[in-house]
């Protein structure tokens, strides 16, 4: 069935309108006709079902036949990805989202080649968010947060705030969450803020001012992972660890 991120206001006590883009794309891509149904979504973490029963290019109407409390991952994962060339942040995006990472903040880093992004760019990245989640499953969107130097993110971060960096040689995130796991702290707390550095690595300096505010290093293994490949691997790691996966 299609799933909609539609604004709230769109239902309306049993009642929806859905008007402009998505009313076209209903009438004249999808070719839905009366009586067939669809799943709109408020970001609320309801899923509302909804039979059309009328369709025209600028506006359809229907009505919900059924209302769903959606899955969402009990873990709060914030992905500090820096900035990345090409279309490598919006694979970070799109396939964090599926996984379940709950927000995206692009940090600014020493060695980042990527520039910092205009409003159209964001809207772009916003609307690949949005995409992935409709098609995975998703019943909240991820945020998407303007990008931060790396002590404005560090200042920001909650819950348990690692730094992955091939440079650790003491810590693994596996054992590190094993630790947590074995003290009770890891079921008291399940909100992660992963920092990830772009395609050079983080400086000795930025790992320095992480570790200055609290972020603590951690290894990802043996093998050196590509920019864009780190922060999924990580953020799938602490998500099974905690039974979201599998």
């Amino acid at each position: 069935m299609h799933r909609f991120f539609v604004p709230p206001n769109w239902i309306d006590h049993g009642r929806v309108i859905v008007q402009g883009g998505l009313a076209h794309q209903l009438w004249n891509v999808l070719r839905l006709k009366p009586g067939d149904e669809i799943t709109l979504l408020d970001n609320s973490g309801w899923e509302y079902r909804v039979r059309l029963e009328k369709l025209e290019k600028d506006q359809a109407e229907g009505s919900i036949v059924g209302e769903l409390l959606g899955h969402e991952p009990t873990a709060r994962i914030a992905l500090y990805q820096a900035l990345l060339k090409g279309e490598r942040f919006e694979f970070v995006l799109q396939k964090g989202t599926e996984i379940g990472v709950s927000d995206f903040i692009p940090l600014k880093c020493e060695r980042c080649v990527a520039g910092e992004p205009r409003e159209a760019k964001l809207e772009r990245w916003r609307r690949i968010i949005r995409e992935a989640a409709e098609q995975c499953g998703r019943a909240r969107l991820p945020q998407l947060s303007p990008p931060l130097s790396l002590e404005e993110a560090c200042q920001m971060a909650q819950g348990w705030r690692l730094l992955a960096w091939e440079g650790e040689r003491g810590r693994g995130l596996k054992g590190y969450l094993e630790e947590l796991r074995s003290t009770g702290r890891l079921e008291e707390n399940k909100e992660f803020s992963l920092f990830i550095g772009p395609e050079g690595g983080f400086s000795q300096r930025e790992v320095q001012v992480a570790e200055d505010h609290g972020v603590m290093p951690v290894s990802l293994g043996q093998r050196i992972l590509r920019a864009e490949t780190a922060g999924l691997a990580a953020a799938a790691i602490i998500l099974y660890e905690l039974g979201e996966l599998g």
